[in-house]
């Protein structure tokens, strides 16, 4: 092998390294088991790609949500029932907000394009409305938690088939920025 050769096979070896260990699903996407592999939120980026200086993401942030817990759950289709994945997720952010006591969050309900503009807004506001319940129940506060339904009006995928559908079915936990 020729050092043009070998320095080729070691950067596509750095570039291996850099991939996650922890790409998995935080919510299920589909309602199946393990349906949320690869999916935004899921814990897949890791906090050398998104921190400040060192690679280090700063406690208590929506950074920090993303990557040590993740931001958002998957539902199945016409439906705000939270599955196993979607609790274990709920569960480690209401572990991570007791951390943060001083920290408050917005639920957002999203949906796919299927169904009326109205029938995705309050499905929706079901789909914030079960994860917040559910980080109540746990025993977070609810006055740290806003809810809100965006319905379709924000897809995370523009896409038209059931991959789009699938990752565009979630609730999102946001951290506030206070001032």
């Amino acid at each position: 092998m020729n050092r043009r050769d070998a320095l080729a096979a070691l950067s596509l070896l750095s570039l291996a390294a850099c991939s996650s260990s922890s790409d998995t699903a935080t919510g299920s996407a589909a309602g199946g088991a393990g349906a949320g592999a690869g999916l935004p939120g899921a814990g897949g980026v890791s906090s050398a790609e998104l921190g400040g200086p060192g690679g280090r993401v700063p406690p208590g942030t929506q950074q920090d949500l993303e990557v040590n817990v993740g931001d958002r759950v998957f539902f199945a289709f016409d439906s705000s029932v939270l599955d196993d994945a979607a609790r274990q997720t709920l569960e480690r952010q209401a572990a991570w907000l007791k951390q943060f006591p001083a920290v408050s969050v917005t639920i957002e309900g999203h949906c796919d394009e299927r169904g009326t503009r109205e029938y995705n807004l309050a499905l929706g506001d079901r789909r914030a409305n079960a994860a917040k319940s559910y980080l109540v129940a746990l025993g977070v506060s609810p006055d740290r938690i806003r809810t809100i339904s965006y319905g379709k009006e924000r897809p995370a995928d523009p896409g038209h088939d059931e991959t789009a559908w699938a990752l565009n079915r979630r609730a999102v936990t946001v951290v506030n920025v206070t001032n």
